[in-house]
């Protein structure tokens, strides 16, 4: 299945489930940076790098890390010979969407772990107290 243009709601819930929860990524950050992102890609899937600020890139690398981005970089010759390298950004579609389904399965996973228990009996938590 192919995913169509990245909205902000989707990088979003990638961005959410792909930062380590012991960083504390909330929704309201993941959503800024989602935004942020989102700001310099518009609808297109590739965007070259010299248009961003250091502290835009550092963000790109995070994301790097995270596998919903990753680069690019393209050789060309000038006019007087010189080589000249262009470095971009893209989205890694496939990534994202796997990034966005796996939140519904870690949620439906935790309510069926804690169904398991709620089958138990009140008093299986007691320990005994006929210990010798």
């Amino acid at each position: 299945m192919s995913m169509g243009i990245v909205t902000v709601d989707d990088l979003t819930q990638a961005i959410k489930n792909s930062i380590d929860n012991s960083r504390g990524m909330v929704e309201e950050q993941a959503y800024e940076l989602a935004h942020h992102v989102l700001n310099f890609f518009g609808y297109s899937d590739r965007i070259i790098d010299n248009i961003l600020e250091p502290e835009d890139r550092d963000a790109f690398y995070m994301l790097e890390d995270a596998g919903i981005l990753t680069t690019e970089r393209e050789e060309t010759t000038l006019y007087d010979g010189r080589e000249w390298r262009i470095h971009y950004w893209l989205f890694k579609r496939d990534k994202i969407q796997t990034l966005m389904a796996s939140k519904v399965g870690s949620v439906e996973d935790y309510q069926q772990e804690e169904s398991i228990y709620a089958d138990l009996p009140d008093d299986i938590w007691h320990r005994g107290g006929d210990a010798a």
